[in-house]
């Protein structure tokens, strides 16, 4: 499971009501056409409009780009220092048995509720089902970018949400990024987003072991 931010204008437009950066990004694109079609009557109004949208339009893709980036954990060092909360991983080592049906399964706990994840290093972004999200109180993040997600069954739309402590095993996730993806039935997906945070990740005699960084190790010291 993949995910892309949309790319068909079908996608955009149905994706405008739930998304304050895509109606910013529309409202600025708006002002740059006024602004073209007033620079000839009024030329001072237009040259603002212009300045404006070029402005919000450039402080929109800064935006993009830093949610973005809190998917990757090299990034991890760098966006604390401008005010994002960071993302950790940190306990002692789980171990977790290959299922019957040949895939890694969680017992979890979102935000205090229980919950069952599939472990999928093919996902990039941890993936919560509507039934869950509904459960542990998890809302879409105000201004992020709605996404797809490219799945077995097709592409699904999905919003971005912030876990504030994921517990599996011996281990506490904090602040983690997620994606609540309604129409993922009730299976939840377990991403690279968290595996990469981990110390490190090995498969042994059908036995997924997960390595954590100690707390202290998690924390750069100043």
């Amino acid at each position: 499971m993949e995910f892309l931010p949309f790319s068909d204008p079908a996608e955009w437009l149905r994706a405008l009501p739930r998304s304050g950066l895509l109606l910013a990004a529309a409202a600025a694109m708006l002002a740059g056409v006024a602004g073209s079609v007033l620079i000839r009557h009024v030329p001072r109004l237009g040259r603002l409009l212009r300045a404006a949208s070029t402005l919000s339009l450039m402080g929109i893709l800064v935006l993009v780009v830093v949610q973005i980036a809190r998917f990757d954990s090299r990034f991890d060092m760098v966006l604390p220092q401008i005010g994002l909360p960071r993302q950790e991983v940190v306990g002692e080592e789980t171990r977790i048995p290959l299922a019957p049906d040949g895939h890694f399964w969680i017992d979890a706990r979102v935000d205090g509720r229980p919950a069952r994840f599939m472990v999928d290093t093919g996902a990039t972004l941890t993936a919560i089902s509507g039934d869950t999200a509904r459960q542990a109180g998890l809302e879409p993040r105000p201004g992020a970018i709605p996404i797809t997600l490219t799945t077995a069954n097709g592409p699904i739309s999905a919003d971005l949400t912030t876990i504030d402590l994921l517990k599996f095993g011996n281990i506490e996730a904090r602040r983690i990024d997620a994606v609540i993806a309604p129409n993922l039935s009730k299976v939840n997906v377990m991403g690279m987003n968290v595996l990469s945070r981990l110390g490190g990740w090995r498969v042994e005699n059908n036995v997924l072991i997960l390595s954590p960084r100690q707390a202290e190790e998690a924390v750069p010291r100043s």
